[in-house]
């Protein structure tokens, strides 16, 4: 993922000049940002966002890409403290709205999604053959969870180059079986901050 987003902010870079004669009612935008869930160390989660204005001040939003952190604050830190180098992660899409607000070129904004997620567990401290054992138990328990999201931030927008500064949570409605063994009760979810740059078209 750390070179991937790279090659997604590259590819936003690029459409910048054939967009610059075309600031219509759409944007697309790649974005980076960091799990706060753990209190030792950040994990990163990156994705990119496609938004159409449907009237001033309200955009319906598409947005896919990884989480790098589902595990809640208590669980992340037990599994930390006990060395199991548990993490877990998550692939997701989203649909949804953001309200913004008319001031020109600072914009603030709030936004609620909602989507699927497919859920990720990997150690290091189990090895080849125990994460691929993992994967196999996945799949029976079931590692796909609906996913919601809400979120503000502030849109700084200059010509045809958007910069977005934010924040999101979003939790993960797993089922029983996976909250209890990776949760330890709690929700799957995630606090993060994020930046991101784009492009209007």
């Amino acid at each position: 993922m750390k070179r991937a987003f790279p090659r997604v902010l590259l590819f936003v870079l690029c459409l910048a000049p054939a967009a610059a004669f075309a600031q219509g009612n759409s944007a697309i935008e790649g974005f980076g940002g960091l799990s706060l869930n753990s209190f030792s160390a950040q994990s990163p989660s990156a994705g990119g966002t496609l938004s159409y204005n449907v009237v001033p001040g309200v955009q319906i939003i598409g947005e896919a890409g990884r989480i790098g952190n589902v595990l809640p604050t208590m669980a992340d830190t037990i599994f930390t403290v006990a060395r199991t180098d548990v993490s877990a992660s998550a692939w997701y899409g989203e649909g949804g709205v953001r309200f913004i607000a008319p001031t020109g070129s600072v914009a603030p904004y709030g936004e609620a999604t909602a989507g699927i997620s497919r859920i990720d567990v990997h150690s290091d401290a189990f090895g080849p053959i125990g994460n691929a054992a993992t994967e196999i138990a996945l799949g029976f328990v079931g590692r796909n969870a609906p996913v919601a999201g809400v979120g503000g931030g502030v849109l700084l927008r200059s010509g045809p180059v958007v910069f977005d500064l934010g924040y999101r949570y979003k939790q993960l409605f797993a089922n029983d079986i996976m909250q209890a063994a990776l949760g330890l009760g709690q929700p799957l979810r995630t606090h993060q901050v994020r930046f991101g740059i784009g492009v209007r078209f």
